[in-house]
């Protein structure tokens, strides 16, 4: 279609849909196209920055043809529509309980750590260098996964 632009917009389930839009068009029309009735629950980022102002036309933000757009519905939302694909949860949770398994990974890991350093410093004599070594080891690597993971 001349003078429409193809926008991607991404999903965080990997799902993806195609939208036709006019540059000259706002973020809110784009909005009420793509998603009618939930606009002001739906979140659009564009090169990591949070699409807010409402009036802010496409060609202003330099959203171009076959740019990718990642959208995000708010959890304050009640009705989900066909078009909206669901998201899928990260880590599934079992029943009864607020946290999913892997939340308490690190701290585990970091407690079994703190006692093998316990043991390594109160009873060296059962120690030997190699251990010693591979316990320096993997504390190391635990420390720079964590700080990979949890310091973005």
């Amino acid at each position: 279609c001349p003078g429409f632009i193809k926008i991607r917009l991404k999903f965080l389930n990997d799902t993806e849909e195609v939208a036709m839009a006019r540059p000259e068009d706002t973020v809110g029309v784009l909005k009420s196209k793509c998603f009618p009735g939930q606009e002001s629950q739906m979140k659009l980022i564009y090169r990591g920055q949070l699409l807010q102002d409402q009036a802010r036309t496409l060609r202003s933000l330099r959203i171009t043809d076959n740019c990718v757009i990642h959208c995000h519905l708010s959890r304050g939302d009640t009705a989900a529509t066909p078009a909206l694909p669901d998201p899928v949860p990260a880590v599934p949770t079992a029943p009864g309980l607020p946290l999913g398994g892997g939340t308490l990974m690190v701290p585990t890991v970091m407690v079994v750590l703190a006692l093998g350093w316990y043991f390594r410093i109160n009873y060296r004599q059962l120690f030997t260098a190699p251990a010693t070594v591979s316990l320096i080891g993997v504390t190391v690597l635990v420390t720079f996964l964590a700080f990979g993971v949890y310091g973005q």
